[in-house]
């Protein structure tokens, strides 16, 4: 519990560096562009009408309301993919800063993180406008969604400090997680739907975290429902398992930063 208070007092003593890191990111990425914040809408609106054209209509594809159920899937992998991968590289991209004066090192994986949530909620407006279009009707289960993304993030946020600090000894984690990424995409049912995968495979969703968070987000959004509790306790289960075992691991190898970066 010492542990716990000491850390929490120092997150708080330095959230305006936090912040200013948050911002800095998100200046950096949309940096010399055109449309700006803009492309946080453009980019999944134009992704979402060539996989629409590609899987719905030259593959068939069935599934409620294609557009949405595509990219109900793709805000929330897009997420953590780029929350994760931006993670992994904090304390390697700021080792002048850790050389010259003490931070919290924590504090670099954390705004990678929450810079990418800044992103999401940007790309929440392109579902908004496709969900308008194609007439969702939202109920009272809509107001769930910034649940499931929180557990996202928790969930983003403990794999990004453990892959951080694995990179720091392990330059090569970035190139094993870029390829670990792209199956785990094809694993999760955002372009197909889950009932077209044998039934083994079916099983092997239930060993997928992502599964969890992106069904919970289209059950709020798509199909105006609650989330099945096993849907619910297992996003929060993955969440806590992964933000205990990456803050274990950070713990433990943050003394050696220092002679590796």
């Amino acid at each position: 519990m010492y542990w716990l208070k000491t850390r929490l007092q120092s997150f708080f003593h330095y959230k305006d560096l936090l912040v200013q890191l948050v911002i800095r990111d998100i200046k950096i990425k949309y940096r010399r562009s055109i449309l700006g914040y803009l492309w946080s809408v453009l980019n999944p609106l134009l992704i979402m009408l060539v996989m629409t054209a590609v899987f719905s209509q030259l593959f068939n594809m069935r599934a409620p309301n294609y557009p949405v159920y595509f990219l109900t899937g793709q805000v929330m992998f897009n997420f953590m993919n780029e929350a994760t991968t931006m993670a992994s590289n904090s304390i390697v991209l700021n080792a002048a800063l850790l050389k010259k004066s003490y931070v919290p090192k924590y504090i670099f994986p954390v705004a990678k993180v929450s810079s990418s949530l800044v992103n999401l909620l940007f790309s929440l407006g392109a579902l908004w406008i496709v969900m308008a279009i194609t007439g969702i009707k939202l109920t009272l289960w809509f107001l769930l969604f910034p649940v499931v993304i929180l557990e996202l993030y928790i969930f983003s946020l403990g794999l990004g400090m453990f892959l951080a600090q694995a990179m720091v000894f392990f330059r090569d984690v970035q190139y094993l997680y870029g390829v670990a990424v792209t199956v785990w995409m094809y694993l999760t049912p955002i372009i197909y739907t889950k009932d077209i995968l044998p039934a083994w495979l079916q099983n092997v969703l239930n060993w997928n975290p992502m599964y969890y968070y992106v069904e919970q987000f289209r059950c709020t959004m798509l199909y105006g429902q609650m989330p099945e509790p096993f849907l619910v306790l297992g996003g929060i289960g993955f969440a806590l398992a992964f933000l205990l075992f990456g803050l274990w691991a950070f713990r433990r190898s943050q003394h050696k930063f220092i002679l590796y970066i």
